[in-house]
């Protein structure tokens, strides 16, 4: 009888009331005690509705039925394929949408659905892979932020791969502590791309050579991060670098110079395949020929062997011991000594070489009379301190 009344009422009333009164039908149905009846009259009611020009009223619905267990499926899945202002309360929130229609929903989706899904409470992992891989940088930005999502380790990469080059997804990524060395060196790889695009775009450098300037902070900071990577991860860091192209001759020397033997060890077992300990072994016999069989076997350009020979046997004579600053910085001594042995090497293919080792010595005696003053200043501080509590 109700829903009589309100079946020839709605025909001709306004849009605002329409919408008022379809919220309280549909109030009615969840909550009310009806009859078998009324409830399936009430239903067939809310489903003419889904017809009615005006949004407000299918919003009303919306809102009424976005978090019920009771709500009538066939209405709820019409609303979820609705304009976004309709569809967002059920797709933000509604328990009946099953997972593979909320998959089918990020796949075919705009940007707003993709988002509204990507913040539901509880989102399970295939969802949070679906719009890794498809989903809007809004969308993936949102399910990073999601506390209740549950995110693989591969979604993430490759929301990285996708949106790293953006700030407000790196920014997130960088705060999380979960995440392994390998993906915090892929967000680095994206800064460093993108920064390198940036400058170009400016014509504040060339292309060449902020691509180079850009490459070079990327193998600095790769290092730091190293530096700080846990010695079980070191290896899967190594691949990661290889398989994405960086794991080059001028990081691994920088490596070296900085004392980084660790790294050094783990980079040459990944690029030869040889066993760790067998490296090992070739890096610290007196017999330099083991490890020139292994640095071929490496691939490392024939150019820089030379550098990284005079690196080993300063490393065997002692040359790191007392440096200072960690295993992220090149040691001015250690490069120094081994820019002045590859002097004395004939041959014009050396330029390149001897360029890069003098490009090393100006950093690594830029970073120590940075930490020369840095002590300094820190020292006549704490002088002045003792003075006062004196």
């Amino acid at each position: 009888m109700i829903v009589r009344q309100f079946l020839q009422w709605v025909r001709s009333a306004p849009p605002g009331e329409r919408a008022e009164a379809t919220s309280a039908l549909a109030r009615a149905y969840l909550h009310s005690d009806l009859s078998f009846d009324d409830l399936a009259a009430a239903e067939g009611a809310m489903i003419m509705m889904l017809d009615d020009p005006s949004p407000l009223v299918r919003r009303a619905m919306s809102d009424v039925f976005a978090s019920s267990q009771k709500a009538p499926p066939v209405v709820v899945n019409a609303l979820a394929a609705d304009q976004i202002d309709v569809a967002l309360p059920i797709l933000s929130r509604s328990p009946l949408l099953l997972e593979d229609d909320l998959v089918d929903l990020i796949a075919t989706g705009q940007p707003e659905t993709q988002t509204a899904i990507a913040g539901r409470v509880l989102l399970s992992a295939p969802l949070a892979a679906a719009i890794s891989e498809v989903g809007s940088a809004e969308a993936c930005l949102t399910l990073l932020e999601n506390p209740d999502a549950e995110i693989a380790l591969f979604s993430i990469n490759r929301i990285v791969e996708r949106f790293g080059h953006l700030s407000a997804i790196r920014e997130n990524l960088v705060a999380r502590d979960d995440l392994p060395m390998t993906t915090r060196q892929a967000l680095l790889s994206k800064l460093s791309q993108t920064l390198a695009g940036f400058v170009t775009s400016r014509n504040w450098l060339g292309p060449e050579h902020a691509e180079y300037a850009a490459r070079e902070a990327l193998e600095k900071a790769t290092l730091a991060l190293a530096a700080e990577t846990p010695y079980e991860e070191v290896p899967e860091l190594m691949r990661h670098l290889r398989q994405s192209g960086q794991l080059t001759g001028g990081m691994i020397l920088r490596a070296l110079l900085s004392g980084n033997v660790v790294l050094f060890e783990e980079a040459l077992a990944e690029l030869s395949d040889v066993p760790l300990d067998r490296v090992t072994s070739y890096i610290h016999d007196r017999n330099i020929s083991g490890f020139h069989a292994l640095y071929s076997k490496a691939g490392l350009p024939d150019i820089a062997y030379p550098a990284f020979r005079e690196a080993i046997t300063a490393m065997r004579d002692g040359v790191l011991i007392g440096e200072q600053g960690g295993v992220a910085r090149l040691k001015r001594r250690m490069v120094e000594r081994v820019l002045a042995r590859c002097s004395h090497e004939r041959g014009p293919e050396m330029a390149s070489l001897l360029a890069l080792l003098r490009r090393f010595a100006v950093e690594a005696a830029r970073e120590e009379a940075r930490m020369f003053c840095d002590d300094l200043v820190a020292t006549d501080y704490m002088v002045a301190d003792s003075r006062m509590v004196a």
